[in-house]
């Protein structure tokens, strides 16, 4: 039996390339990648050519601010650990973008930690306290969002003020989170995913990027781990929870 196909949702640079890789004809709209260039996904945000276009999530740009973000939250931060899953496309890219912006603002020691399965937290944890870090950076991968809620448990039993990307994050209990508007970014996707089904080329449609940004901070967490968020952080969040 064959059905035909009018357009492929990909979410994640993964499935992202494993889509592009299997067909140049039936059209693409990814959502949820950071850095649709970088990867190899498109050759340009203006023009993505063939039969692929999208929305970024645009990560790799938002690390300086979460460093900026946390660094003024953890003035005295000189040692970071970030949390990453090399097995990610763009996980290498970002982890240069981290150790870039981490020597601009003064981080003294910036240490790259990596898991590539459930089983590999427990150890990599261990491996983190030894280590005795001021913060910590969370990359925004497909497994750090599926063990949100063990990673969030891990910062506040080791009293370790960490940021993520994501708000989901947060449910989990975790401190702080800068990143795109998830409900706006999946309503983009939606929207390209309708022009394409009226008849537009992804060849012809621009990869979006966000234009929503939310900070959102936990001040239930921040008192559990002792820390307490300057004012000039705290006026900029768009969400507080306490």
């Amino acid at each position: 039996m064959t059905v035909k196909v009018n357009v492929i949702i990909a979410f994640s640079h993964r499935v992202a390339l494993i889509v592009k890789n299997v067909t140049t004809s039936v059209p693409v709209v990814f959502g949820f990648v950071g850095d649709p260039v970088g990867v190899g996904l498109v050759p340009s945000l203006a023009r993505p050519g063939a039969n692929i276009t999208g929305v970024s999530i645009q990560s790799l740009d938002l690390i300086g601010k979460r460093l900026e973000l946390l660094k003024e939250t953890v003035p005295k931060l000189d040692r970071l650990i970030y949390l990453r899953d090399p097995m990610e496309p763009y996980s290498p890219i970002y982890w240069k973008e981290v150790q870039s912006v981490s020597r601009a603002l003064g981080i003294k020691q910036v240490l790259s930690f990596e898991t590539q399965g459930p089983e590999d937290f427990e150890r990599t944890f261990a491996a983190i306290v030894r280590q005795h870090p001021d913060a910590l950076l969370v990359e925004t991968n497909s497994l750090n969002i599926g063990n949100r809620k063990r990673i969030a448990d891990f910062e506040v039993e080791h009293r370790l003020p960490t940021m993520y990307g994501l708000t989901q994050f947060m449910d989990a209990g975790g401190l702080m989170s800068y990143g795109a508007n998830l409900a706006e970014h999946f309503h983009r996707v939606a929207v390209l995913v309708d022009k394409v089904l009226k008849g537009s080329k992804p060849a012809d449609l621009p990869v979006e990027q966000p234009t929503k940004f939310e900070l959102v901070i936990n001040l239930k967490t921040a008192k559990q781990i002792g820390l307490t968020i300057p004012q000039s952080v705290l006026y900029r969040a768009d969400k507080v929870i306490k």
